[in-house]
């Protein structure tokens, strides 16, 4: 893999207008960035749910916030415990051509969206998510990364299935 610093788009909107950006170099750096998002995602649910006037739409964005707040606790403990060996490892080159765009949430209108679309939005974040662990994963030498990406690229595979699932059941209500 390349040494050189990347950085990672987080935000940017339909005029190209860019928002936070965050240097990507090592995995420590993608899983505090993976933290982030599910913060920030946790955050913009929580307060569009308040707006949405749709009850589906307030209970499914109730869920997913907490499940976002979950999935950012896990993250960071992977970070706590993971091997200075696997954090320590270089992996932007993904991100040099596959920019993961994450919206803020003041540019994401989940208070004006349907749960279905609600669901879609999430479900693409976080394919977008997983496409990157599964290539830094495919590229990983060391077995240290090697087997904190595996644990990283199932935990993501399991949740966004689980949500799929939780937000289908809702959707039959």
């Amino acid at each position: 893999m390349k040494f050189n610093v990347l950085t990672i788009k987080l935000s940017s909107d339909d005029n190209g207008v860019e928002g936070k950006m965050m240097k990507i170099e090592t995995l420590k750096d993608v899983l505090s960035w993976t933290q982030g998002f599910h913060e920030s995602l946790s955050t913009c649910m929580q307060h569009c749910g308040d707006k949405n006037v749709s009850r589906r739409s307030k209970l499914l964005l109730d869920y997913l916030a907490k499940h976002e707040t979950h999935l950012a606790d896990v993250v960071e403990r992977f970070s706590q415990q993971a091997s200075s060996n696997a954090l320590n490892t270089w992996c932007y080159e993904y991100l040099e051509k596959h920019p993961i765009i994450h919206k803020a949430a003041e540019q994401e209108p989940f208070s004006e969206i349907s749960s279905l679309e609600i669901t879609e939005v999430i479900m693409e974040q976080h394919r977008q998510v997983i496409e990157l662990y599964r290539y830094l994963y495919s590229r990983a030498d060391a077995p240290s990364a090697v087997e904190l990406l595996k644990q990283l690229l199932d935990l993501e595979e399991h949740e966004v299935m689980q949500m799929a699932q939780s937000a289908n059941r809702l959707e039959d209500l």
